[in-house]
């Protein structure tokens, strides 16, 4: 079967994102101190933490997987690690999870590396992220060829990706969603900040939009804007899971994870008014 990612591309854009990425970091910033402020409402010690992929460190002293070697202890992919069996007592992830070519598979290699009762907590992209550029690019594919095609990587689903934890073997899967709203000036700033986040689409199957296409999906964009900026979706995916461990409640069965993740850590959720205005 055929990867939707393009593994190698994926690790160039990491790659090239690296040294501009502070510019275009305030969704990753987010992201990172929710899942920190998670993780200290857990009342234990974490000694070994691995610090799952995405452009930027999470954990102070954790060792770092990541795609761009600058920025890792191990480079590898996410759903390759290459760490023996029950190796740490904590993993998290940021923004990595979103363009996996192998999600179960990465997440059943979440649960392999931790130790009993070691914890999994994550943050990245999904479900309605983008919706409005995926609406404009499609609106502009057919107008120019007469169908659409993919530009955008399909996201996952707050109640899937529970059920994907629950399937990896995780005790107590948990998840829930934070919507975000930034507003751009333009198309092409939407699209300078995604390539700055090293977010700009892996598929591996991608078909030019061309310089016509281009200019109408940005007339569409610029259409929508209210006072100038314009409005742009940003659904964040939150998940945790518990490697199994003695003495634990027992898991629900699939598909019935609703539990809030933040009531199961002790953490509270916070959507900001105003999250971002971007030129």
């Amino acid at each position: 079967m055929s990867e939707p990612f393009d593994r190698a591309l994926r690790r160039r854009r990491h790659a090239a994102a690296a040294a501009g990425f502070a510019r275009a970091d305030f969704l990753h910033a987010a992201m990172a101190a929710e899942v920190r402020e998670r993780v200290a409402g857990v009342a234990r010690d974490f000694a070994d933490v691995l610090d799952l992929g995405g452009p930027a460190p999470v954990w102070p002293g954790a060792t770092r997987l990541a795609l761009a070697p600058a920025a890792a202890d191990v480079v590898a992919d996410e759903d390759r690690l290459p760490f023996a069996d029950a190796s740490f007592d904590l993993v998290v992830s940021v923004a990595a999870l979103a363009s996996v070519s192998d999600l179960p598979g990465a997440l059943v290699q979440v649960r392999r590396v931790l130790r009993p009762d070691g914890l999994f907590v994550a943050a990245f992209a999904g479900g309605m992220t983008l919706a409005e550029l995926r609406e404009d690019l499609i609106g502009a594919d057919i107008a120019a060829r007469g169908g659409a095609a993919a530009r955008i990587a399909p996201m996952v689903e707050a109640q899937a990706a529970a059920g994907l934890l629950q399937r990896a073997g995780f005790a107590m899967p948990v998840a829930d969603v934070e919507r975000l709203t930034v507003r751009y000036g333009s198309l092409f700033g939407l699209l300078d900040d995604l390539t700055a986040m090293g977010a700009r689409s892996p598929l591996a199957s991608r078909v030019p939009i061309g310089r016509d296409g281009l200019a109408d999906a940005a007339a569409r964009f610029a259409a929508r804007a209210v006072e100038g900026k314009t409005p742009v979706t940003v659904e964040i995916i939150h998940l945790a899971g518990w490697a199994p461990a003695p003495g634990q409640p027992v898991p629900l069965k699939p598909g019935s994870a609703t539990t809030s993740l933040a009531a199961a850590l002790g953490s509270r959720i916070g959507t900001p008014d105003e999250p971002g205005k971007r030129g």
